[in-house]
């Protein structure tokens, strides 16, 4: 079985790497802190000390970082793995960026004869542990059929939406609707705790009837107990608004809700929630109204 490079071994990144060893693929992974890569270590997994040293063993590198930032420093800065990787190496990025971004690491790529594929997954802690995350994909076909054995592995579908950029696209808009729908849904359970319901009974009324986004559903527990462990840390889902309407300046797109909702999570964060799980919002915004 080929040798996977894998950078990034958070949350969603060690849980994507576990399932591709898994499935018998060697893999050579790279971590700031390096403790994170313990469990895949000790199943066989061989550990670097830089980008640089997995593009040194590897044609297919996996990266799962947090911001367009993260990405950019680990492919072009120092010790980065772009300038090691072989010509016609291929390089899967599955973090979540802007489509821009996408667009420019795939410039870059290409200008130094690399092939580059935009792989964002929807899906969190749960369905990335157990291989049912859904790949949304921006690239050839050609590089699409090349690693679809590997997504097979980690997810449960694949969507190709078409050239690089377009899988990052997708996914802006997925967390789009999540950041904007777990806000909806706190200003309506604080509307009726004021009017006197009861939280729990209108939580579970509304969990049970299609006004209520089935990705909030999924946090019912979490909302009715305050337990906020993270899936989905929220700061990570603040820079994904954050992204979403920069896109939305960069394209002429007025986003005037979306730009409110990003200044909530941001308030959140600065509150001490942002290594809480983003259905923290919850929490937040009935300390907002007094309750």
């Amino acid at each position: 079985m080929k040798t996977i490079g894998f950078i990034g071994l958070g949350i969603m990144g060690n849980a994507m790497a576990t399932n591709l060893q898994k499935a018998g693929y060697q893999l050579v992974v790279y971590n700031r802190t390096k403790e994170k890569a313990s469990q895949l270590v000790a199943q066989g997994a061989e550990l670097v000390d830089s980008p640089a040293m997995v593009a040194e063993k590897v044609n297919t590198l996996f990266t799962m970082l947090s911001t367009p930032e993260a990405v950019e420093e680990t492919a072009w800065g120092p010790n980065g793995f772009a300038e090691i990787l072989k010509k016609d190496a291929l390089w899967v990025d599955c973090s979540t960026v802007n489509p821009s971004f996408s667009r420019h690491m795939s410039f870059m790529a290409k200008s130094h004869n690399l092939r580059f594929m935009d792989a964002p997954v929807a899906g969190s802690k749960a369905p990335a542990e157990n291989a049912e995350l859904i790949f949304l994909v921006g690239g050839s076909q050609v590089d699409l059929d090349e690693v679809r054995p590997m997504l097979e592995v980690m997810g449960k579908k694949i969507l190709h939406m078409g050239d690089n950029g377009k899988g990052a696209a997708l996914k802006m808009v997925f967390n789009y609707c999540l950041g904007m729908s777990m806000v909806a849904f706190s200003e309506a359970i604080s509307l009726g705790k004021s009017l006197g319901l009861d939280e729990k009974r209108i939580v579970d009324i509304i969990s049970g009837s299609p006004v209520m986004a089935p990705n909030v559903a999924l946090k019912k527990d979490k909302i009715l107990n305050s337990e906020y462990s993270p899936e989905f840390p929220l700061k990570w889902l603040h820079k994904d608004m954050h992204l979403a309407t920069l896109t939305g300046y960069q394209q002429n797109v007025p986003l005037p809700a979306g730009n409110v909702v990003k200044e909530l999570y941001q308030m959140a964060k600065a509150g001490g929630h942002g290594n809480d799980d983003f259905s923290a919002i919850f929490g937040f915004m009935q300390k907002l109204s007094g309750q």
